[in-house]
């Protein structure tokens, strides 16, 4: 079961958010302030955090800023506000994913499910320390995936792909096992300030499910959602 931190100065959203992520299946602890998750986050360990933006003693940018010093926890931002400067301080500061005021509970546990998903895949590669640096690596049988060294090989021969393939593919198998809609899979290769629509992911997609020749089934098409990195 994960444990989510939900911070928000509203008593109603705190509740709301509570109710519904206890009957998904997740355990949850409450922050009415900064300060207080600051504090909660130091003393015990969530799988992920939901903060507000707008609360007071501090903001929930701040407190991420402190949290992220002593612990790297995927977070969720909530937000009244919808300015492109807001969202782009959250990710400059690390913040996994940003939702704005008002949402829906059910996206916010959906995209709670991705980012921690996310995390949990992403710690789980295969890491060496190469010149002091960490270096990850995945590999599933012949196909080796070098997100440090940013090279696929198959079978030991190097497979040449576009930077928009490579950004593609590395998404995907850092979500390894988790359905990725079409549209998350555009705001987070493309941006969010991308136009395009989601025919630009199908034709990436079979583009690179023809690099990636015999292991081009590792790339599973939901349909009428998207598509899943199968390990």
């Amino acid at each position: 079961m994960y444990r989510i931190l939900v911070v928000d100065d509203e008593e109603a959203i705190r509740n709301g958010l509570t109710e519904y992520l206890e009957f998904m299946d997740y355990e949850v602890v409450q922050a009415s302030d900064g300060m207080e998750a600051i504090k909660l986050c130091k003393e015990q360990d969530f799988d992920a955090i939901v903060m507000d933006v707008m609360m007071p003693k501090i903001d929930g940018f701040t407190a991420i800023k402190e949290i992220k010093k002593e612990k790297d926890i995927p977070t969720l931002m909530l937000s009244a506000r919808s300015e492109e400067y807001d969202k782009l301080h959250g990710f400059d500061l690390g913040i996994d994913d940003y939702v704005t005021k008002p949402f829906s509970l059910k996206e916010v546990a959906a995209r709670l499910n991705v980012i921690i998903g996310r995390h949990k895949a992403s710690t789980s590669a295969t890491e060496e320390i190469i010149d002091g640096k960490p270096h990850e690596r995945y590999v599933f049988d012949g196909l080796e995936i070098d997100m440090t060294a940013r090279s696929v090989k198959i079978n030991n021969e190097e497979v040449s792909l576009t930077p928009k393939e490579y950004e593609l593919l590395f998404y995907l198998v850092e979500n390894k096992g988790i359905a990725l809609t079409r549209e998350s899979i555009l705001s987070k290769v493309w941006g969010y300030d991308f136009y395009g629509d989601d025919r630009t992911v199908d034709t990436h997609i079979k583009t690179l499910r023809n690099a990636l020749g015999e292991y081009k089934d590792k790339i599973v098409t939901l349909r009428g959602t998207g598509y899943r990195f199968d390990a």
